[in-house]
């Protein structure tokens, strides 16, 4: 359930980063775009798995 809603969660912030970039159209922040939604996939992959001790 955890993954379902942070997968949720990831699509939320990239639909409305897509949204800022789409109508912006600045080359500068499409690049910050990028970088934020790498960050954001790299902490969805790291946080969401199953911890194992």
């Amino acid at each position: 359930m955890n993954r379902l809603l942070a997968l949720l969660a990831f699509l939320t912030i990239a639909a409305f980063l897509l949204i800022l970039a789409v109508n912006v159209s600045s080359p500068d922040l499409v690049i910050i775009i990028l970088i934020t939604l790498g960050f954001v996939a790299y902490d969805f992959a790291t946080s969401s798995r199953n911890k194992r001790d």
